[in-house]
């Protein structure tokens, strides 16, 4: 049996695990697919996607994307208002919360 020095077998596992990593979507960028998805102008939901990610679980990140068939009912951008109305339908309070303060601040900086 042949020895793998210690050396290379990090190297060829770091590799790995970088071409790992640009294969996957994080969270904050499916999120922000999702919001533009919606209807979000992408300025806008880039920076409700950065302020929400770590907010919100995974189980409720997967409730937020089932929004993003809102858009293909609905020709054009839809307002950040009538979004979290929708928002609102999915009756969990902390969603509401994260979503509606991250477009607060996000309209403030805008």
């Amino acid at each position: 049996m042949t020895a793998i020095p210690l050396r290379s077998l990090a190297c060829g596992l770091g590799a790995s695990l970088l071409l790992l990593s640009c294969t996957t979507v994080s969270p904050e960028s499916r999120l922000r697919t999702g919001l533009i998805d919606a209807g979000i102008s992408p300025r806008m939901a880039g920076c409700m996607a950065e302020r929400m990610v770590d907010r919100l679980s995974l189980t409720q990140l997967r409730r937020l994307q089932s929004l993003a068939s809102l858009r293909k009912s609905h020709m054009g951008d839809m307002t950040v208002d009538r979004f979290l109305f929708k928002v609102r339908a999915l009756e969990d309070p902390e969603i509401f919360a994260v979503t509606s303060k991250a477009a607060i601040v996000c309209a403030i900086d805008g």
